[in-house]
């Protein structure tokens, strides 16, 4: 999910023809207060001349906030595909702010790591962010190249979501100079089982649809444990085996995600090798 500055109509148009999987306008921290009306005119102006290919999200600003009202009821009269509401701390919130739309909650503070769970439960909760800059502020942490002192938080956040069948997004990484820095940010997320991650520049989105994607060789691979698998139960085999190792339905079920996964991919590089020409 590509983060886009609300204040920036050049960054919204260029935000249309980029491989993110979702695109989320934001109007909280990315604009300074004295530019949110402007910032909430230039959204609305976006979301409502359409021709967006992926889903298109609205960072609201947080409750209590001057612009709170304001900001969700333009997303939502203007058709954005679902709310991000930043530094939710309870279910409650999240439940009255379940309007019809997907809502994707960001769990960016001590409270709201700790009400994770109670938060991911919310039926209108399509998934949860992590706001790692916030989180570490709040918990006094120093910086470390492989966030040490964030992987229980991290941890916390993508068991919620995973429980209640939610989609578990990783945090930005805030470095855009620092290509390498990213790339290893992108596969400790994948380890610890994020389903994405955020990002703040078009330079990050090859390397996150890479990290998270599935190679050819890892489709071919789950097509033929599938196929292997298929054809043993279909013999009444008691057994299956691949590759000298013991398949199980659940490896059944992981191959059909990863063929999933790859097929959405190769879809989506074919849309966009459409909107080049």
């Amino acid at each position: 999910m590509l983060y886009v500055p609300g204040d920036k109509p050049r960054a919204i148009e260029k935000a249309r023809t980029l491989a993110a999987d979702a695109v989320i306008l934001d109007l909280e921290d990315a604009v300074a207060p004295e530019h949110k009306a402007e910032a909430r005119a230039n959204v609305r102006a976006a979301l409502l001349a359409g021709g967006w290919r992926v889903p298109v999200l609205v960072r609201v600003n947080g409750l209590g906030t001057p612009w709170e009202h304001e900001d969700r009821e333009m997303a939502l009269l203007s058709g954005a595909s679902g709310l991000v509401l930043p530094k939710v701390e309870d279910a409650r919130a999240a439940q009255e702010l379940s309007l019809g739309r997907a809502l994707w909650a960001m769990i960016e503070t001590p409270l709201g790591v700790l009400n994770a769970p109670a938060i991911a439960a919310v039926p209108g909760v399509a998934g949860l962010l992590v706001g790692a800059n916030d989180l570490a502020r709040a918990l006094r942490t120093r910086p470390h190249p492989q966030r040490l002192p964030l992987l229980h938080a991290l941890s916390v956040v993508v068991l919620a979501a995973r429980a209640h069948g939610k989609l578990p997004l990783d945090a930005v990484f805030n470095d855009v100079r620092d290509p390498a820095g990213f790339a290893r940010e992108c596969e400790g997320g994948r380890a610890l089982g994020f389903a994405g991650k955020t990002v703040i520049h078009p330079d990050q989105i090859a390397p996150a649809n890479a990290a998270y994607g599935v190679t050819d060789e890892q489709a071919q691979q789950a097509r033929a444990l599938l196929d292997a698998w298929e054809e043993g139960r279909a013999a009444g085999k008691s057994v299956v085996t691949f590759g000298g190792a013991l398949v199980e339905g659940m490896h059944a079920d992981e191959a059909r995600e990863v063929l999933a996964l790859w097929t959405a991919s190769q879809d989506s590089v074919i849309d966009s090798s459409d909107r080049s020409h």
